[in-house]
């Protein structure tokens, strides 16, 4: 679908314990499947990095869901302490709260849920998935930091893409390591040239062009539909 011809993106709150979210949803006819995004530490739902993704994704048939992770009295909290954007179960927490919403919001419930993670949200969306094994069907990390999920690592089963840039050499090494302690279906693709924001010409079309094929294996067509095969 060409994304000109594609629903404008509403804003909408989502209530999570202990706070109200802002996020942007992006809902396209006949969706196949919903991607919630999990930023990255300072980042949020207008990150133009995810929001190109998120668009991409739509084209391909996905509903998006980009919320913040934090309200604006924790982000300003954050801004000063910088408590709150390194601690993966907080945030994991809240991905999980978002998945649990998009599995009742109508038009969205009876979709395959997979999560896209960018930074250190790549380590939250691997540790909700590992909590919510039945709604989180697959996994894509960008530039992230799967090593902080840590002991979750082992209790992913969602199908995980980590997409790494070729001139990001450490996060490369935290990924290959991080791969090696996971049991599901991995794949680690390298996009040549790259660095950490994938903000070379082209790197990030290859980064959304990785997510939708990911996501159209692992999120089968159809509702309510059965995990894939890898």
């Amino acid at each position: 679908m060409d994304q000109t011809s594609l629903p404008t993106p509403s804003e909408a709150t989502i209530a999570v314990p202990g706070a109200i979210l802002a996020a942007c949803l992006g809902r396209p006819a006949l969706a196949r499947g919903v991607v919630v995004f999990a930023h990255g530490s300072g980042s949020s739902r207008f990150s133009p990095r995810n929001r190109g993704v998120a668009r991409r994704l739509e084209a391909a048939g996905f509903a998006t869901v980009l919320a913040d992770l934090l309200t604006p009295e924790e982000e300003r909290a954050d801004r000063v302490t910088g408590h709150l954007r390194f601690d993966i179960g907080f945030l994991a927490a809240r991905l999980a709260a978002i998945t649990d919403w998009t599995a009742k919001e109508p038009g969205l419930g009876d979709l395959p849920c997979g999560c896209f993670g960018a930074s250190t949200g790549a380590g939250a969306a691997l540790v909700a998935a590992a909590e919510r094994p039945e709604r989180i069907r697959a996994v894509v990390s960008r530039g992230g930091r799967p090593d902080l999920a840590g002991a979750a690592l082992p209790r992913v089963v969602a199908p995980t893409l980590l997409i790494v840039g070729g001139r990001d050499v450490e996060v490369l090494a935290l990924n290959r390591a991080a791969q090696g302690r996971m049991t599901c279906p991995t794949q680690l693709s390298i996009v040549p040239g790259a660095t950490h924001l994938f903000e070379e010409p082209g790197a990030l079309d290859e980064v959304a062009r990785l997510a939708c094929d990911w996501f159209a294996r692992f999120l089968p067509a159809g509702r309510h539909g059965d995990r894939a095969s890898p």
